[in-house]
Protein backbone atom coordinates (compact mmCIF):
# COMPACT_ATOMS: atom_id res chain seq x y z
CA UNK A 1 0.00 0.00 0.00
CA UNK A 2 1.13 3.42 -0.97
CA UNK A 3 1.98 5.08 2.77
CA UNK A 4 3.72 8.42 1.83
CA UNK A 5 3.89 10.80 -1.05
CA UNK A 6 7.67 10.72 -1.21
CA UNK A 7 7.55 11.71 -5.37
CA UNK A 8 10.34 9.97 -7.64
CA UNK A 9 8.59 11.67 -10.40
CA UNK A 10 7.52 14.94 -10.60
CA UNK A 11 5.06 16.30 -12.91
CA UNK A 12 3.12 19.23 -13.77
CA UNK A 13 5.75 22.11 -12.70
CA UNK A 14 5.68 25.40 -13.61
CA UNK A 15 9.01 25.36 -16.08
CA UNK A 16 9.99 22.30 -18.45
CA UNK A 17 12.49 20.11 -16.83
CA UNK A 18 14.37 17.10 -18.21
CA UNK A 19 13.30 13.52 -18.10
CA UNK A 20 13.53 11.43 -15.04
CA UNK A 21 15.22 8.10 -15.86
CA UNK A 22 12.69 5.21 -15.25
CA UNK A 23 13.65 4.23 -11.22
CA UNK A 24 11.70 1.13 -11.46
CA UNK A 25 12.03 -2.09 -13.36
CA UNK A 26 10.05 -3.07 -16.12
CA UNK A 27 9.33 -6.55 -16.07
CA UNK A 28 9.29 -7.28 -12.48
CA UNK A 29 8.12 -10.80 -12.39
CA UNK A 30 10.01 -13.99 -13.97
CA UNK A 31 10.45 -13.94 -17.28
CA UNK A 32 10.61 -17.77 -17.76
CA UNK A 33 7.56 -18.48 -15.46
CA UNK A 34 4.04 -16.85 -17.46
CA UNK A 35 2.75 -17.03 -20.84
CA UNK A 36 5.66 -14.90 -22.36
CA UNK A 37 8.31 -16.82 -23.22
CA UNK A 38 11.16 -15.51 -21.89
CA UNK A 39 12.21 -13.32 -25.43
CA UNK A 40 8.94 -11.67 -25.29
CA UNK A 41 9.57 -10.86 -22.07
CA UNK A 42 12.48 -9.06 -22.70
CA UNK A 43 11.36 -7.59 -25.32
CA UNK A 44 8.80 -6.00 -23.85
CA UNK A 45 11.44 -4.42 -21.07
CA UNK A 46 13.43 -3.07 -24.17
CA UNK A 47 10.71 -1.63 -26.26
CA UNK A 48 7.88 -1.33 -23.63
CA UNK A 49 5.35 -3.13 -25.19
CA UNK A 50 4.45 -6.88 -26.90
CA UNK A 51 1.91 -7.84 -29.74
CA UNK A 52 0.86 -11.13 -29.99
CA UNK A 53 1.20 -12.34 -33.72
CA UNK A 54 -1.99 -14.04 -34.02
CA UNK A 55 -5.52 -12.65 -32.44
CA UNK A 56 -6.41 -13.45 -28.76
CA UNK A 57 -9.73 -13.72 -29.08
CA UNK A 58 -12.03 -15.87 -31.51
CA UNK A 59 -14.58 -14.20 -33.83
CA UNK A 60 -17.78 -15.15 -32.05
CA UNK A 61 -16.26 -13.78 -28.65
CA UNK A 62 -15.35 -10.49 -30.43
CA UNK A 63 -18.93 -10.45 -31.73
CA UNK A 64 -20.45 -10.17 -28.64
CA UNK A 65 -18.02 -8.05 -27.21
CA UNK A 66 -19.27 -5.27 -30.18
CA UNK A 67 -22.64 -5.36 -29.20
CA UNK A 68 -21.94 -5.08 -25.71
CA UNK A 69 -19.75 -2.49 -26.71
CA UNK A 70 -22.88 -0.55 -28.88
CA UNK A 71 -24.84 -1.83 -25.78
CA UNK A 72 -22.93 0.81 -23.07
CA UNK A 73 -22.60 3.69 -26.22
CA UNK A 74 -26.26 3.31 -26.76
CA UNK A 75 -27.69 3.19 -22.81
CA UNK A 76 -28.82 6.79 -21.56
CA UNK A 77 -28.24 5.87 -18.18
CA UNK A 78 -24.48 5.66 -18.09
CA UNK A 79 -24.60 8.69 -20.79
CA UNK A 80 -25.87 10.81 -17.91
CA UNK A 81 -23.86 9.17 -15.41
CA UNK A 82 -20.61 10.20 -16.17
CA UNK A 83 -18.90 7.10 -17.13
CA UNK A 84 -19.75 8.20 -21.16
CA UNK A 85 -17.50 10.61 -22.93
CA UNK A 86 -18.51 12.20 -26.11
CA UNK A 87 -16.45 14.29 -28.73
CA UNK A 88 -17.13 18.00 -28.27
CA UNK A 89 -17.87 18.51 -32.18
CA UNK A 90 -20.24 15.85 -32.84
CA UNK A 91 -21.46 14.42 -29.62
CA UNK A 92 -20.65 10.83 -31.11
CA UNK A 93 -19.33 8.63 -28.15
CA UNK A 94 -15.10 9.11 -27.77
CA UNK A 95 -15.39 6.53 -24.91
CA UNK A 96 -17.53 4.72 -21.89
CA UNK A 97 -15.33 4.20 -18.48
CA UNK A 98 -15.43 1.42 -15.80
CA UNK A 99 -16.81 -1.20 -18.34
CA UNK A 100 -15.54 -4.33 -16.06
CA UNK A 101 -17.76 -3.01 -13.72
CA UNK A 102 -21.00 -2.00 -15.93
CA UNK A 103 -20.86 -4.91 -18.01
CA UNK A 104 -20.53 -8.84 -17.33
CA UNK A 105 -19.14 -9.43 -20.39
CA UNK A 106 -16.45 -7.00 -19.91
CA UNK A 107 -16.27 -8.58 -16.22
CA UNK A 108 -15.11 -11.59 -17.80
CA UNK A 109 -13.04 -10.14 -20.27
CA UNK A 110 -11.03 -8.37 -17.34
CA UNK A 111 -10.46 -11.80 -15.84
CA UNK A 112 -9.54 -13.81 -18.35
CA UNK A 113 -5.78 -15.40 -18.28
CA UNK A 114 -5.14 -14.40 -21.45
CA UNK A 115 -4.65 -10.91 -20.38
CA UNK A 116 -4.74 -10.99 -16.82
CA UNK A 117 -1.83 -13.82 -16.78
CA UNK A 118 0.03 -11.38 -18.77
CA UNK A 119 -0.20 -9.12 -16.53
CA UNK A 120 0.42 -11.07 -13.72
CA UNK A 121 4.03 -11.91 -15.11
CA UNK A 122 4.74 -8.76 -16.35
CA UNK A 123 3.69 -6.95 -12.69
CA UNK A 124 5.12 -9.94 -10.64
CA UNK A 125 2.28 -9.99 -8.44
CA UNK A 126 -1.12 -10.44 -8.25
CA UNK A 127 -2.80 -7.36 -10.46
CA UNK A 128 -6.43 -5.43 -9.93
CA UNK A 129 -8.06 -2.92 -12.78
CA UNK A 130 -7.12 0.34 -11.91
CA UNK A 131 -9.31 1.59 -15.31
CA UNK A 132 -11.12 0.28 -18.13
CA UNK A 133 -12.70 1.84 -21.13
CA UNK A 134 -14.22 1.24 -24.37
CA UNK A 135 -12.40 3.56 -26.95
CA UNK A 136 -14.66 4.21 -29.86
CA UNK A 137 -13.55 5.96 -32.66
CA UNK A 138 -16.71 5.93 -35.04
CA UNK A 139 -16.06 6.51 -38.71
CA UNK A 140 -16.03 10.45 -40.51
CA UNK A 141 -16.17 11.45 -36.43
CA UNK A 142 -13.48 9.85 -34.12
CA UNK A 143 -10.92 12.57 -32.67
CA UNK A 144 -7.21 12.21 -32.07
CA UNK A 145 -5.86 11.10 -28.45
CA UNK A 146 -2.75 13.38 -28.35
CA UNK A 147 1.07 12.00 -27.37
CA UNK A 148 0.89 11.35 -23.37
CA UNK A 149 2.44 8.74 -20.52
CA UNK A 150 -0.91 7.29 -19.30
CA UNK A 151 1.55 7.00 -15.82
CA UNK A 152 2.09 10.64 -15.80
CA UNK A 153 -1.75 11.34 -15.53
CA UNK A 154 -2.27 8.40 -13.24
CA UNK A 155 0.95 9.22 -10.84
CA UNK A 156 -0.53 13.19 -10.63
CA UNK A 157 -4.17 12.87 -10.66
CA UNK A 158 -4.73 9.34 -9.12
CA UNK A 159 -1.70 9.19 -6.98
CA UNK A 160 -0.13 5.88 -8.56
CA UNK A 161 3.57 5.60 -6.88
CA UNK A 162 5.23 4.41 -9.32
CA UNK A 163 4.69 2.88 -13.13
CA UNK A 164 3.95 -0.96 -12.34
CA UNK A 165 1.43 -0.98 -14.10
CA UNK A 166 0.49 -1.76 -18.00
CA UNK A 167 -2.74 -1.79 -20.40
CA UNK A 168 -3.63 -3.48 -22.83
CA UNK A 169 -5.60 -2.51 -26.04
CA UNK A 170 -8.00 -5.45 -27.51
CA UNK A 171 -9.60 -4.67 -30.83
CA UNK A 172 -13.10 -5.11 -31.77
CA UNK A 173 -12.83 -3.81 -34.91
CA UNK A 174 -9.98 -4.17 -38.02
CA UNK A 175 -6.89 -1.85 -36.76
CA UNK A 176 -5.83 -0.05 -40.08
CA UNK A 177 -3.19 1.98 -40.41
CA UNK A 178 -5.33 4.64 -41.69
CA UNK A 179 -8.24 4.04 -39.22
CA UNK A 180 -6.66 5.97 -35.80
CA UNK A 181 -4.54 2.76 -34.76
CA UNK A 182 -2.20 3.28 -31.56
CA UNK A 183 1.32 4.47 -31.74
CA UNK A 184 3.91 4.21 -29.64
CA UNK A 185 7.38 5.58 -29.27
CA UNK A 186 9.35 2.62 -28.53
CA UNK A 187 11.99 2.82 -25.66
CA UNK A 188 10.06 5.93 -24.38
CA UNK A 189 9.11 3.76 -21.18
CA UNK A 190 12.45 4.16 -20.04
CA UNK A 191 12.54 7.95 -18.73
CA UNK A 192 9.64 9.90 -17.23
CA UNK A 193 8.53 13.15 -19.04
CA UNK A 194 7.33 15.97 -16.77
CA UNK A 195 4.47 18.22 -17.70
CA UNK A 196 4.10 21.53 -17.76
CA UNK A 197 1.34 23.01 -15.89
CA UNK A 198 -0.75 22.84 -12.86
CA UNK A 199 -3.80 20.49 -12.23
CA UNK A 200 -6.96 22.80 -11.89
CA UNK A 201 -9.72 21.47 -10.00
CA UNK A 202 -12.05 18.80 -11.76
CA UNK A 203 -9.83 18.88 -15.01
CA UNK A 204 -10.82 15.10 -15.87
CA UNK A 205 -14.48 16.93 -16.74
CA UNK A 206 -12.59 18.39 -19.64
CA UNK A 207 -8.93 16.45 -20.17
CA UNK A 208 -11.03 13.80 -21.36
CA UNK A 209 -13.20 15.11 -24.15
CA UNK A 210 -10.56 17.14 -25.56
CA UNK A 211 -8.30 16.47 -27.93
CA UNK A 212 -4.88 17.58 -26.73
CA UNK A 213 -5.41 19.11 -23.73
CA UNK A 214 -2.98 21.72 -21.77
CA UNK A 215 -1.94 20.17 -19.00
CA UNK A 216 -0.48 16.75 -18.82
CA UNK A 217 0.50 16.85 -22.02
CA UNK A 218 4.33 16.58 -22.88
CA UNK A 219 6.55 18.94 -24.57
CA UNK A 220 6.75 18.57 -28.39
CA UNK A 221 10.87 18.46 -28.21
CA UNK A 222 10.53 16.17 -25.69
CA UNK A 223 8.44 13.70 -28.21
CA UNK A 224 10.72 14.69 -30.88
CA UNK A 225 13.79 13.69 -28.94
CA UNK A 226 11.63 10.04 -28.01
CA UNK A 227 11.25 9.30 -31.47
CA UNK A 228 14.41 10.29 -32.67
CA UNK A 229 16.30 7.73 -30.26
CA UNK A 230 13.73 5.31 -31.18
CA UNK A 231 14.73 5.44 -34.59
CA UNK A 232 10.93 6.18 -35.49
CA UNK A 233 7.19 5.26 -34.08
CA UNK A 234 5.73 1.51 -33.78
CA UNK A 235 2.16 1.39 -35.21
CA UNK A 236 -0.20 -1.16 -34.29
CA UNK A 237 -2.63 -2.97 -36.48
CA UNK A 238 -4.62 -6.02 -36.67
CA UNK A 239 -7.90 -7.74 -36.73
CA UNK A 240 -10.26 -8.08 -34.25
CA UNK A 241 -9.54 -9.56 -31.54
CA UNK A 242 -5.83 -8.93 -31.20
CA UNK A 243 -4.33 -6.95 -28.19
CA UNK A 244 -1.43 -4.76 -27.67
CA UNK A 245 -0.19 -5.20 -24.37
CA UNK A 246 2.09 -1.72 -23.28
CA UNK A 247 3.57 -0.12 -20.64
CA UNK A 248 1.77 2.51 -17.94
CA UNK A 249 4.67 4.86 -18.98
CA UNK A 250 5.35 4.39 -22.87
CA UNK A 251 4.48 7.80 -24.75
CA UNK A 252 1.80 7.06 -27.19
CA UNK A 253 -1.14 8.25 -28.98
CA UNK A 254 -3.38 7.99 -31.95
CA UNK A 255 -4.66 9.74 -35.01
CA UNK A 256 -8.59 10.94 -35.94
CA UNK A 257 -10.51 8.97 -37.76
CA UNK A 258 -11.79 10.49 -41.20
CA UNK A 259 -12.44 7.09 -42.54
CA UNK A 260 -15.50 5.06 -43.32
CA UNK A 261 -13.80 2.37 -41.37
CA UNK A 262 -14.74 2.80 -37.44
CA UNK A 263 -12.39 1.60 -34.83
CA UNK A 264 -13.46 0.43 -31.60
CA UNK A 265 -11.27 -0.90 -29.08
CA UNK A 266 -11.30 -2.12 -25.24
CA UNK A 267 -9.02 -0.66 -23.17
CA UNK A 268 -8.18 -2.71 -19.71
CA UNK A 269 -5.20 -1.16 -17.04
CA UNK A 270 -3.67 -4.04 -14.85
CA UNK A 271 -2.55 -2.54 -11.94
CA UNK A 272 -0.27 -4.35 -9.04
CA UNK A 273 -1.73 -5.02 -5.72
CA UNK A 274 1.76 -3.58 -4.31
CA UNK A 275 1.31 -0.26 -5.91
CA UNK A 276 -2.14 0.89 -4.92
CA UNK A 277 -3.15 4.44 -4.94
CA UNK A 278 -2.26 7.23 -2.00
CA UNK A 279 -3.11 11.06 -2.57
CA UNK A 280 -2.77 12.36 -5.50
CA UNK A 281 1.17 13.84 -6.75
CA UNK A 282 0.07 16.82 -8.65
CA UNK A 283 -3.84 17.22 -8.30
CA UNK A 284 -6.07 19.09 -5.39
CA UNK A 285 -8.40 16.07 -5.62
CA UNK A 286 -8.52 12.59 -6.66
CA UNK A 287 -10.50 11.46 -9.89
CA UNK A 288 -13.50 10.14 -9.43
CA UNK A 289 -13.48 5.77 -8.65
CA UNK A 290 -15.01 4.99 -11.98
CA UNK A 291 -12.01 6.67 -13.95
CA UNK A 292 -9.46 5.36 -10.88
CA UNK A 293 -10.15 2.90 -9.22
CA UNK A 294 -9.77 2.69 -5.23
CA UNK A 295 -10.91 -0.99 -4.89
CA UNK A 296 -8.18 -3.29 -4.92
CA UNK A 297 -9.44 -6.59 -5.30
CA UNK A 298 -7.16 -8.95 -7.45
CA UNK A 299 -8.57 -10.17 -10.85
CA UNK A 300 -10.89 -13.07 -10.30
CA UNK A 301 -11.59 -12.65 -6.18
CA UNK A 302 -15.31 -11.45 -5.08
CA UNK A 303 -15.24 -9.00 -2.44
Amino acid sequence: MATTLTDRYPTRLLEPAPRVPRHDPVVWGDPANGPLSPGEATGFADRGHHHPPLPLFGPQEVDSFRQEAARLAADPELRAGGRTVVEEASQEVRSVFEVHRVSPVFARMAADPRLADVARQILGSEVYVHQSRVNYKPGFAGGPFYWHSDFETWHAEDGMPRPRALSVSLALTENHPYNGSLLIIPGSHRSFVPCVGRTPPGHHRTSLRTHAPTVGMPEEEAVRELAEEAGGIDQFTGPPGSATFFDSNCMHGSNGNITPYPRSNVFLVYNSVDNTLGPPYAAPEPRPPYIASRDFTPVGEVR
